[in-house]
């Protein structure tokens, strides 16, 4: 039984990682965790996040991926960050056109812990002199 080729890349957002399959097709389908991207991400930001390399380089494929950790926006720019590394994979000349986009970039904002002696990451306790 011949079996389909596919390529395989992780993007990741702060807490949020994305294992990407994409495999060359007529037209651009894309499923995360067994449910279509337009059931899973309900605001159309989103779907614009994870449809933006395939503006920008043109083509098809079919996009599989399981996500996990973080929020929804978070989860979707991790799959759009694994779509991007997935298609450097597919040919390497589509690199310079998403990394000016800035799609290759992991994003590594995140929340900072909090310290102790804190009332958060970096508010101290109010000073009072008296």
């Amino acid at each position: 039984m011949a079996e389909k080729k596919y390529i395989e890349a992780v993007g990741r957002r702060k807490t949020a990682s994305a294992r990407v399959r994409i495999v060359s097709a007529k037209s651009t389908s894309i499923v995360i965790n067994d449910r279509n991207a337009s059931d899973y991400f309900p605001l159309a930001v989103m779907h614009e996040a994870i449809h933006a390399p395939f503006k920008t380089i043109g083509g098809a494929y079919t996009v599989t991926a399981i996500v996990k950790g973080g929020g929804l926006k978070a989860q979707a720019e991790a799959v759009r960050h694994g779509i991007s590394r997935a298609l450097i994979e597919v040919d390497a000349a589509y690199r310079k056109d998403l990394k000016v986009k800035g799609y290759l970039k992991r994003d590594p904002r995140a929340k900072e812990r909090k310290k102790f002696g804190l009332k958060a990451a970096r508010r101290a306790p109010q000073w009072s002199k008296r």
